[in-house]
Protein backbone atom coordinates (compact mmCIF):
# COMPACT_ATOMS: atom_id res chain seq x y z
CA UNK A 1 0.00 0.00 0.00
CA UNK A 2 1.05 3.24 -1.02
CA UNK A 3 1.11 6.36 1.14
CA UNK A 4 -0.51 9.10 -0.10
CA UNK A 5 1.24 12.76 0.10
CA UNK A 6 -0.40 15.60 1.46
CA UNK A 7 -0.42 19.29 0.83
CA UNK A 8 1.84 19.34 4.13
CA UNK A 9 3.70 16.64 3.99
CA UNK A 10 6.47 15.16 2.45
CA UNK A 11 5.75 12.29 -0.41
CA UNK A 12 6.69 8.62 0.54
CA UNK A 13 7.83 6.81 -2.28
CA UNK A 14 7.81 3.16 -0.76
CA UNK A 15 9.16 1.63 -3.83
CA UNK A 16 11.92 3.90 -3.87
CA UNK A 17 14.97 2.66 -1.54
CA UNK A 18 15.70 5.67 0.94
CA UNK A 19 19.18 7.54 0.08
CA UNK A 20 18.79 7.60 -3.13
CA UNK A 21 18.30 11.18 -3.37
CA UNK A 22 21.20 11.84 -5.79
CA UNK A 23 19.43 9.67 -8.15
CA UNK A 24 16.04 11.01 -7.76
CA UNK A 25 17.80 14.53 -8.18
CA UNK A 26 19.69 13.37 -11.39
CA UNK A 27 16.19 12.39 -12.54
CA UNK A 28 14.59 16.44 -11.90
CA UNK A 29 17.42 17.66 -13.22
CA UNK A 30 17.00 15.95 -16.24
CA UNK A 31 13.01 17.06 -16.82
CA UNK A 32 14.14 20.69 -15.72
CA UNK A 33 16.66 21.02 -18.60
CA UNK A 34 14.07 19.45 -21.19
CA UNK A 35 11.90 22.34 -19.44
CA UNK A 36 13.76 25.21 -19.44
CA UNK A 37 12.46 27.20 -22.29
CA UNK A 38 8.80 26.11 -21.37
CA UNK A 39 9.78 27.49 -17.92
CA UNK A 40 10.90 31.25 -19.05
CA UNK A 41 7.79 31.58 -22.06
CA UNK A 42 5.56 30.65 -19.22
CA UNK A 43 7.11 32.89 -16.67
CA UNK A 44 7.26 35.63 -19.09
CA UNK A 45 3.48 35.34 -20.20
CA UNK A 46 2.48 35.08 -17.13
CA UNK A 47 3.92 38.28 -16.01
CA UNK A 48 2.59 39.91 -19.15
CA UNK A 49 -1.14 38.39 -17.89
CA UNK A 50 -0.52 39.64 -14.58
CA UNK A 51 1.93 42.90 -14.45
CA UNK A 52 0.08 46.08 -16.13
CA UNK A 53 3.87 47.65 -15.47
CA UNK A 54 5.22 45.06 -17.81
CA UNK A 55 2.58 45.26 -20.50
CA UNK A 56 2.94 48.96 -20.91
CA UNK A 57 7.19 48.54 -21.39
CA UNK A 58 8.83 48.95 -24.78
CA UNK A 59 9.14 45.40 -26.59
CA UNK A 60 12.81 46.07 -26.26
CA UNK A 61 12.72 46.64 -22.10
CA UNK A 62 10.44 43.08 -22.41
CA UNK A 63 12.90 41.61 -24.12
CA UNK A 64 15.65 42.35 -21.32
CA UNK A 65 13.61 41.14 -18.26
CA UNK A 66 12.28 37.69 -20.71
CA UNK A 67 16.66 36.92 -21.03
CA UNK A 68 16.84 37.61 -17.61
CA UNK A 69 13.95 35.19 -16.61
CA UNK A 70 15.67 32.32 -18.72
CA UNK A 71 19.08 32.83 -17.37
CA UNK A 72 17.46 32.59 -13.85
CA UNK A 73 15.74 29.00 -14.87
CA UNK A 74 19.15 28.08 -16.87
CA UNK A 75 21.59 29.23 -13.81
CA UNK A 76 18.96 27.34 -11.39
CA UNK A 77 19.27 23.99 -13.25
CA UNK A 78 22.56 24.13 -13.44
CA UNK A 79 22.90 24.46 -9.86
CA UNK A 80 20.59 22.16 -8.60
CA UNK A 81 22.35 19.61 -10.91
CA UNK A 82 24.84 20.19 -8.29
CA UNK A 83 23.45 18.71 -5.52
CA UNK A 84 21.61 22.22 -4.58
CA UNK A 85 25.37 22.71 -2.18
CA UNK A 86 27.00 26.12 -1.65
CA UNK A 87 25.56 29.33 -2.58
CA UNK A 88 24.79 30.36 -6.41
CA UNK A 89 26.73 32.85 -8.81
CA UNK A 90 23.10 34.60 -9.03
CA UNK A 91 24.77 37.88 -10.30
CA UNK A 92 26.93 37.02 -12.83
CA UNK A 93 24.56 33.99 -14.34
CA UNK A 94 21.23 35.50 -13.87
CA UNK A 95 21.90 39.50 -13.74
CA UNK A 96 24.85 39.88 -15.88
CA UNK A 97 22.73 39.16 -18.79
CA UNK A 98 21.87 42.63 -18.58
CA UNK A 99 22.29 44.58 -15.09
CA UNK A 100 22.44 47.79 -16.44
CA UNK A 101 19.13 47.87 -18.83
CA UNK A 102 17.39 45.84 -15.76
CA UNK A 103 17.81 48.42 -13.10
CA UNK A 104 16.98 51.79 -15.58
CA UNK A 105 13.89 50.02 -16.81
CA UNK A 106 12.33 48.46 -13.84
CA UNK A 107 12.59 49.25 -10.16
CA UNK A 108 13.48 46.74 -7.49
CA UNK A 109 9.67 46.43 -6.32
CA UNK A 110 9.24 45.52 -9.60
CA UNK A 111 11.52 43.17 -9.56
CA UNK A 112 10.18 41.33 -6.42
CA UNK A 113 6.64 41.14 -8.21
CA UNK A 114 8.74 39.29 -11.12
CA UNK A 115 10.21 36.96 -8.80
CA UNK A 116 7.05 36.06 -6.95
CA UNK A 117 5.54 34.98 -11.10
CA UNK A 118 8.18 32.60 -11.85
CA UNK A 119 8.25 31.24 -7.92
CA UNK A 120 4.23 30.37 -9.42
CA UNK A 121 5.26 29.32 -11.85
CA UNK A 122 7.15 26.43 -11.36
CA UNK A 123 5.80 25.56 -7.59
CA UNK A 124 2.68 24.87 -10.23
CA UNK A 125 4.43 22.28 -12.10
CA UNK A 126 6.21 20.61 -9.42
CA UNK A 127 4.48 17.41 -9.70
CA UNK A 128 5.13 17.38 -13.45
CA UNK A 129 8.76 18.59 -13.14
CA UNK A 130 10.08 16.27 -10.17
CA UNK A 131 11.11 13.00 -10.51
CA UNK A 132 8.55 10.42 -8.38
CA UNK A 133 10.01 11.52 -4.82
CA UNK A 134 11.41 14.49 -5.24
CA UNK A 135 8.58 17.15 -5.08
CA UNK A 136 9.80 17.86 -1.41
CA UNK A 137 13.28 18.37 -2.88
CA UNK A 138 12.60 20.33 -5.81
CA UNK A 139 10.27 22.67 -3.48
CA UNK A 140 13.02 23.61 -1.24
CA UNK A 141 15.55 24.04 -3.86
CA UNK A 142 13.05 26.73 -5.16
CA UNK A 143 12.64 28.66 -2.52
CA UNK A 144 16.20 28.55 -1.61
CA UNK A 145 17.69 29.56 -4.63
CA UNK A 146 14.66 32.44 -5.24
CA UNK A 147 15.59 33.55 -1.41
CA UNK A 148 19.17 33.85 -3.16
CA UNK A 149 17.87 35.61 -6.26
CA UNK A 150 16.08 38.39 -3.59
CA UNK A 151 19.08 38.80 -1.98
CA UNK A 152 21.20 39.93 -5.23
CA UNK A 153 18.61 41.51 -6.82
CA UNK A 154 18.85 43.90 -3.62
CA UNK A 155 22.83 44.28 -3.95
CA UNK A 156 22.48 45.14 -7.53
CA UNK A 157 20.02 47.54 -7.00
CA UNK A 158 21.78 48.62 -4.04
CA UNK A 159 25.13 49.14 -6.13
CA UNK A 160 23.08 50.82 -9.01
CA UNK A 161 21.92 53.76 -6.65
CA UNK A 162 25.16 54.33 -4.79
CA UNK A 163 27.07 54.64 -8.23
CA UNK A 164 24.28 56.63 -9.24
CA UNK A 165 24.54 59.18 -6.24
CA UNK A 166 28.41 58.64 -6.69
CA UNK A 167 27.50 59.97 -10.25
CA UNK A 168 25.21 62.27 -9.54
CA UNK A 169 27.39 64.17 -7.03
CA UNK A 170 30.20 64.71 -9.34
CA UNK A 171 27.86 65.79 -11.68
CA UNK A 172 26.72 68.41 -9.20
CA UNK A 173 30.01 69.53 -8.32
CA UNK A 174 30.45 70.39 -11.90
CA UNK A 175 28.07 72.40 -12.23
CA UNK A 176 28.16 74.35 -9.30
CA UNK A 177 31.78 74.92 -10.31
CA UNK A 178 30.95 76.22 -13.64
CA UNK A 179 28.20 78.09 -12.26
CA UNK A 180 30.66 79.59 -9.55
CA UNK A 181 33.32 80.71 -12.90
CA UNK A 182 30.24 82.45 -14.86
CA UNK A 183 30.14 79.79 -17.30
CA UNK A 184 26.97 80.18 -19.39
CA UNK A 185 26.69 77.41 -21.91
CA UNK A 186 23.78 75.44 -23.14
CA UNK A 187 25.98 71.84 -21.56
CA UNK A 188 24.40 73.42 -18.21
CA UNK A 189 21.00 72.71 -19.32
CA UNK A 190 21.74 69.44 -20.37
CA UNK A 191 23.76 68.73 -17.29
CA UNK A 192 20.82 69.79 -15.12
CA UNK A 193 18.38 67.67 -17.42
CA UNK A 194 20.62 64.66 -16.62
CA UNK A 195 19.62 65.53 -12.76
CA UNK A 196 16.50 65.90 -13.17
CA UNK A 197 16.25 69.83 -13.23
CA UNK A 198 12.77 71.24 -14.26
CA UNK A 199 11.90 74.26 -11.75
CA UNK A 200 12.04 77.68 -12.22
CA UNK A 201 13.00 80.23 -10.95
CA UNK A 202 16.59 80.15 -9.69
CA UNK A 203 17.93 80.75 -6.65
CA UNK A 204 21.52 80.72 -5.11
CA UNK A 205 22.61 80.10 -1.74
CA UNK A 206 26.02 80.77 -0.25
CA UNK A 207 27.20 79.49 3.05
CA UNK A 208 29.70 78.44 5.44
CA UNK A 209 30.45 74.48 6.24
CA UNK A 210 32.04 74.86 9.96
CA UNK A 211 32.91 71.86 11.97
CA UNK A 212 30.33 69.46 10.01
CA UNK A 213 31.00 66.77 7.46
CA UNK A 214 30.65 67.85 3.60
CA UNK A 215 29.04 64.74 2.81
CA UNK A 216 26.40 64.85 5.82
CA UNK A 217 25.98 68.92 4.84
CA UNK A 218 25.25 68.47 1.47
CA UNK A 219 22.84 65.33 1.85
CA UNK A 220 21.39 66.84 4.27
CA UNK A 221 20.54 69.96 2.15
CA UNK A 222 19.53 67.94 -0.56
CA UNK A 223 16.93 66.06 1.94
CA UNK A 224 15.18 69.13 2.87
CA UNK A 225 15.22 71.06 -0.25
CA UNK A 226 13.90 67.99 -1.98
CA UNK A 227 10.77 67.57 0.91
CA UNK A 228 9.71 70.75 -0.18
CA UNK A 229 9.87 70.10 -3.71
CA UNK A 230 12.72 71.91 -5.05
CA UNK A 231 15.31 70.87 -7.52
CA UNK A 232 18.65 71.24 -5.93
CA UNK A 233 22.66 71.25 -6.57
CA UNK A 234 25.07 71.80 -3.79
CA UNK A 235 28.40 71.43 -3.64
CA UNK A 236 31.65 72.48 -1.70
CA UNK A 237 34.26 75.17 -2.54
CA UNK A 238 36.79 74.70 0.65
CA UNK A 239 34.67 76.24 3.67
CA UNK A 240 31.97 77.42 1.24
CA UNK A 241 29.10 75.35 0.60
CA UNK A 242 27.08 76.78 -2.72
CA UNK A 243 23.41 75.73 -3.32
CA UNK A 244 21.56 76.08 -6.35
CA UNK A 245 17.46 75.91 -6.05
CA UNK A 246 15.10 75.23 -8.61
CA UNK A 247 11.98 77.06 -6.66
CA UNK A 248 8.73 75.15 -6.27
CA UNK A 249 5.54 76.60 -8.03
CA UNK A 250 4.27 77.00 -4.90
CA UNK A 251 6.99 79.50 -3.82
CA UNK A 252 7.15 80.69 -7.40
CA UNK A 253 5.07 83.25 -7.32
CA UNK A 254 6.41 85.23 -4.00
CA UNK A 255 8.68 87.35 -5.45
CA UNK A 256 11.13 87.07 -2.15
CA UNK A 257 13.37 84.02 -2.14
CA UNK A 258 13.37 83.88 1.40
CA UNK A 259 10.78 81.71 1.74
CA UNK A 260 12.10 78.76 -0.67
CA UNK A 261 15.65 79.40 1.47
CA UNK A 262 14.88 79.51 4.65
CA UNK A 263 14.60 76.04 6.02
CA UNK A 264 18.21 74.93 4.79
CA UNK A 265 19.16 78.27 7.32
CA UNK A 266 19.89 75.87 10.10
CA UNK A 267 21.92 73.22 8.40
CA UNK A 268 24.70 75.58 7.49
CA UNK A 269 28.17 76.35 9.33
CA UNK A 270 27.78 79.24 11.77
CA UNK A 271 27.94 82.43 10.25
CA UNK A 272 26.26 84.38 7.47
CA UNK A 273 24.04 82.94 4.55
CA UNK A 274 23.87 84.36 1.49
CA UNK A 275 21.02 84.27 -0.78
CA UNK A 276 21.27 85.67 -4.01
CA UNK A 277 18.90 87.20 -6.35
CA UNK A 278 16.02 84.74 -8.54
CA UNK A 279 16.67 84.17 -12.18
CA UNK A 280 15.44 82.83 -14.88
CA UNK A 281 16.38 79.88 -15.10
CA UNK A 282 19.75 77.49 -14.83
CA UNK A 283 22.15 78.86 -17.28
CA UNK A 284 21.49 82.19 -15.53
CA UNK A 285 22.30 81.23 -12.47
CA UNK A 286 25.70 82.06 -12.58
CA UNK A 287 24.70 85.38 -11.93
CA UNK A 288 22.79 84.65 -8.61
CA UNK A 289 26.03 82.47 -7.56
CA UNK A 290 28.43 85.42 -8.28
CA UNK A 291 26.14 87.38 -6.20
CA UNK A 292 25.82 84.85 -3.43
CA UNK A 293 28.97 84.07 -3.18
CA UNK A 294 30.41 88.15 -3.19
CA UNK A 295 27.84 88.72 -0.38
CA UNK A 296 29.45 85.72 1.64
CA UNK A 297 32.93 87.65 1.28
CA UNK A 298 31.36 90.91 2.36
CA UNK A 299 28.91 89.87 4.85
CA UNK A 300 32.02 90.03 7.43
CA UNK A 301 31.43 94.10 7.30
CA UNK A 302 28.08 93.70 8.46
CA UNK A 303 28.03 91.67 11.61
CA UNK A 304 24.30 92.31 12.63
CA UNK A 305 22.92 91.37 9.23
CA UNK A 306 20.42 88.96 9.56
CA UNK A 307 20.34 85.00 8.73
CA UNK A 308 19.78 84.77 5.88
CA UNK A 309 20.49 87.77 4.05
CA UNK A 310 19.97 89.00 0.71
CA UNK A 311 22.84 89.51 -1.69
CA UNK A 312 20.96 92.65 -2.82
CA UNK A 313 21.14 94.12 0.96
CA UNK A 314 24.47 93.68 1.31
CA UNK A 315 25.14 96.19 -1.48
CA UNK A 316 27.65 98.46 0.12
CA UNK A 317 29.75 95.94 1.32
CA UNK A 318 29.92 94.40 -1.61
CA UNK A 319 30.73 97.66 -3.52
CA UNK A 320 33.34 98.29 -0.72
CA UNK A 321 34.67 94.88 -1.10
CA UNK A 322 35.44 95.05 -4.88
CA UNK A 323 32.74 93.91 -6.29
CA UNK A 324 32.03 95.88 -9.98
CA UNK A 325 28.42 94.30 -10.39
CA UNK A 326 27.10 95.65 -7.05
CA UNK A 327 28.99 99.09 -7.61
CA UNK A 328 27.05 99.47 -10.69
CA UNK A 329 23.57 98.39 -9.46
CA UNK A 330 24.14 100.97 -6.48
CA UNK A 331 24.73 103.92 -8.63
CA UNK A 332 21.85 102.80 -11.31
CA UNK A 333 19.72 101.80 -9.13
CA UNK A 334 20.26 104.75 -6.76
CA UNK A 335 22.52 107.64 -7.94
CA UNK A 336 21.35 107.84 -10.94
CA UNK A 337 17.39 107.91 -10.48
CA UNK A 338 18.57 110.84 -7.63
CA UNK A 339 20.68 113.01 -10.33
CA UNK A 340 18.01 112.36 -13.03
CA UNK A 341 15.41 113.50 -11.12
CA UNK A 342 17.30 116.90 -10.30
CA UNK A 343 19.63 118.93 -8.04
CA UNK A 344 17.29 119.64 -5.04
CA UNK A 345 16.91 116.00 -4.22
CA UNK A 346 20.50 114.90 -4.52
CA UNK A 347 21.62 118.50 -2.89
CA UNK A 348 19.23 117.47 0.22
CA UNK A 349 20.22 114.63 0.68
CA UNK A 350 23.94 115.24 0.57
CA UNK A 351 23.47 118.04 3.19
CA UNK A 352 21.34 115.92 5.20
CA UNK A 353 23.82 112.90 5.33
CA UNK A 354 26.47 115.27 5.96
CA UNK A 355 25.05 117.33 8.95
CA UNK A 356 23.98 113.96 11.16
CA UNK A 357 20.43 113.45 9.89
CA UNK A 358 19.38 116.62 11.13
CA UNK A 359 16.42 118.27 9.56
CA UNK A 360 16.72 121.65 11.04
CA UNK A 361 20.25 121.88 10.11
CA UNK A 362 19.86 120.80 6.68
CA UNK A 363 16.87 123.24 6.41
CA UNK A 364 19.19 126.25 7.70
CA UNK A 365 21.81 125.12 5.33
CA UNK A 366 19.73 125.24 2.06
CA UNK A 367 17.46 127.95 3.36
CA UNK A 368 14.31 126.23 2.86
CA UNK A 369 11.62 124.73 5.43
CA UNK A 370 11.69 122.03 7.63
CA UNK A 371 8.64 120.52 5.66
CA UNK A 372 9.88 120.87 2.17
CA UNK A 373 13.15 118.44 3.92
CA UNK A 374 10.94 116.21 4.84
CA UNK A 375 8.71 115.90 1.11
CA UNK A 376 12.59 115.91 -0.41
CA UNK A 377 13.60 112.99 2.04
CA UNK A 378 10.17 111.37 1.12
CA UNK A 379 10.73 111.66 -2.52
CA UNK A 380 14.47 110.25 -2.05
CA UNK A 381 12.40 106.68 0.10
CA UNK A 382 10.54 106.46 -3.10
CA UNK A 383 12.70 106.37 -5.90
CA UNK A 384 15.39 104.15 -4.11
CA UNK A 385 13.99 102.35 -1.61
CA UNK A 386 15.92 103.38 1.58
CA UNK A 387 15.02 106.01 3.91
CA UNK A 388 17.67 108.81 4.47
CA UNK A 389 16.90 108.74 8.01
CA UNK A 390 17.10 105.01 9.12
CA UNK A 391 20.96 103.87 9.75
CA UNK A 392 21.00 101.06 7.21
CA UNK A 393 19.65 103.17 4.81
CA UNK A 394 21.58 106.12 5.13
CA UNK A 395 24.77 104.20 4.58
CA UNK A 396 23.35 102.35 1.51
CA UNK A 397 22.56 105.91 0.03
CA UNK A 398 26.03 107.50 1.37
CA UNK A 399 27.98 104.92 -0.47
CA UNK A 400 25.48 105.05 -3.98
CA UNK A 401 26.06 108.65 -3.98
CA UNK A 402 29.87 108.52 -3.56
CA UNK A 403 30.47 105.75 -6.19
CA UNK A 404 27.76 107.52 -8.46
CA UNK A 405 30.25 110.73 -8.00
CA UNK A 406 33.48 108.98 -8.34
CA UNK A 407 31.88 107.28 -11.65
CA UNK A 408 30.97 110.86 -12.91
CA UNK A 409 34.45 112.22 -12.14
CA UNK A 410 35.97 109.77 -14.08
CA UNK A 411 34.03 109.89 -17.07
CA UNK A 412 32.37 106.52 -17.15
CA UNK A 413 28.83 107.81 -16.60
CA UNK A 414 28.80 104.98 -13.88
Amino acid sequence: MTTEPTEHSEPVDQERPSGDDSRVRAETARRLERAMGALGTAAVARMESRLSWFRQMSAEDRSWVGLVAQSGVAAFVEWFKKSGKGRPAITVEVFGTAPRELTRSVTLQQTVDMLRVVIDVVENQVDELAAPGGEQQLREAVLRYTREVAFSSAKIYARAAEARGAWDARLEALIVDALLHGDREEGLQTWGAALGWSRTPVVAVAGGLGEQGEAGLLEDLRSVARRAGHDVLAGVQGQRVIVVIGVNDKYADDSDPMAAVEPLTGIFGPGPVVVGPAVADLRAAGESVAAAVNGLRAAVAWPDAPRPVLAEDLLPERALEGDGSARRQLVEEIYLPLRNAGSPLLDTLSVYLEYASSLESTARMLFVHPNTVRYRLSRIAELTGYTPSDGRGSFVLRIAVTLGRLAEGTGSGR
